[in-house]
Order: structure tokens, then sequence, then C-alpha cells
């Protein structure tokens, strides 16, 4: 895990000295660089709504940090910081209170979620949860890999080794990996994905609950979770999607589930 870690503070500074934020600092795949129409307000619209949807730092009803540090957080300027939060009130994702600040809606969730979150619960049925994972994951994996800024990444590399080094009896050990999931989530940068993952992620979250926690079963996970970074940390998309495939199936096989058949 530290040597992730290594190899991201190693990496060779391509950029000639120039001081990149958090915002800019996007390695992609040259078919998936950004549209030339998208504007720097779009992507702090966007990870405003992740912080409500995907990280649940901000809920329903919840005041936004002020407006200086929530520009530092974004590494932006006020001006465009203001831009993205007018772009998501206009979505009637946020409301700005005149001389009192800007809120996450108290009706967002209802509004956007509410024939979604009648899904059924991981404990109705573990295999239907699981087999979501298997279709959904991966691809997480994938674009995570080609869309994480350096920082999300160094994000993730930090949640692993907590989860490497952690002690199995730790309740907080299964909230790290709950978090390093969504963190991976959150990375895609994909917009929709962000507004499906609120219900996703409360499926994925009771099955995680199921999973066992037997010493070999842990270390499996962990070594599982080391090859999903290696593969992240290098940029190689399809090693990362096939790597979270295989942590799901070693999941699924540990608790006696299989994916079902045509007529079974």
């Amino acid at each position: 895990m530290k040597g992730a870690l290594r190899r991201l503070h190693d990496r060779p500074d391509t950029r000639h000295q120039r001081v990149v934020r958090p915002i800019f600092t996007k390695t992609l795949a040259p078919e998936l660089i950004l549209k030339k129409t998208e504007r720097l307000s779009d992507r702090v619209a966007e990870s405003i709504l992740s912080m409500i949807t995907v990280d649940r730092t901000l809920g329903p009803g919840d005041k936004l940090p002020n407006e200086l540090e929530l520009a530092s957080q974004l590494g932006v300027s006020r001006i465009t910081l203001r831009e993205g939060i007018r772009m998501l009130a206009a979505r009637n994702v946020l409301e700005i209170r005149r001389g009192r600040g800007t809120y996450v809606r108290e009706d967002f969730r209802e509004r956007s979620f509410k024939e979604l979150h009648d899904v059924p619960t991981a404990g109705d049925s573990a295999e239907s949860v699981y087999e979501m994972r298997m279709i959904f994951e991966p691809e997480v994996a994938y674009y995570a890999t080609l869309r994480a800024t350096e920082s999300e990444m160094m994000h993730i590399c930090e949640l692993a080794e907590r989860i490497a080094t952690g002690d199995p009896e730790d309740p907080r050990l299964l909230e790290d990996e709950k978090t390093f999931h969504r963190a991976i989530a959150r990375a895609t940068h994909n917009e929709f994905m962000n507004r499906l993952m609120p219900v996703l992620q409360e499926a994925f979250e009771q099955a995680m609950d199921l999973a066992p926690r037997h010493p070999e079963a842990l270390h499996r996970s962990r070594y599982d979770h080391q090859l999903i970074l290696d593969f992240m940390v290098s940029r190689n998309a399809e090693g990362a999607r096939s790597a979270m495939k295989i942590h799901i199936l070693h999941i699924m096989d540990a608790l006696n589930l299989a994916p079902a058949r045509s007529g079974e």
C-alpha cells in the first residue's frame, strides 16, 4: 500500500512547475478529455452534488460551508463557485437564502429518488444485490481509474492504507471499506452515476454488512484492495475493472452466492 502512495509522490511532474489546483488535476485518456464546452463551474456543480449524493457529507437541509472555505476546498475562485451554486439552485438541488447562506433543499432526496428508494434490501435478496455490484462496480473502477484527480487518488490510497493496517475487530474498519468504494465512485465524475449512487450505495453497503469478517476473508479482501489500487495508480483501467470483478467474486464465493443462470 505504501508503494502505491510512493508511486504517486514520485511520479514525475510534467506540468513545468505550473500550479495545479484539485479540480484541474485530472489525468485522462485522450478519448476522455473534457469537452471544450464544459466549464469549470460545471465541475464545481458536479463536486458539490457528489458531496450530497456520494460522500454524504451534506444532506437535505444542511448548510454549505462558507464561500471562502468551499472555494478553497474545490480550488476555484469565489466567482466560479457562485456560478456552480447557481446552476444547482436552478436545478432545485440547492436553495440560496439571502443573508443566511446556501442550503441543500429539504425535499431534494424525496423528489429525486422517491421511486428508486423502494428497492429491496440486501437482506431480502443478497444474490440480486451482489449481481448489481458485479454489473456496476467494475465499470466504476474503470472510469475512476481514467478520471480520478491526483488528490482523489491520494485519498483512495490513504483509505486503502487504513484498511490494510486496521484492526479487524474495529467496527470503523467496515466504515473505511464503505468509504473506499464511495471514493472510487465519486472519482468517476459522472453526474448521472452520482445521482444514482445514494440508492445503489445503500443496497451495496447493506451487502457489505453481510460479507464475512473472519481472518481469511479479511486477508483476501485486503489483497483485493491492493490489487485494485495498484491498477488505479498506474492508470490501468482494464486491470482495475478486472480486479474489482475478482474482489466481488471473492465475496460472493465466501457467502456461497453464485450468479443465477437462466431458468434457475
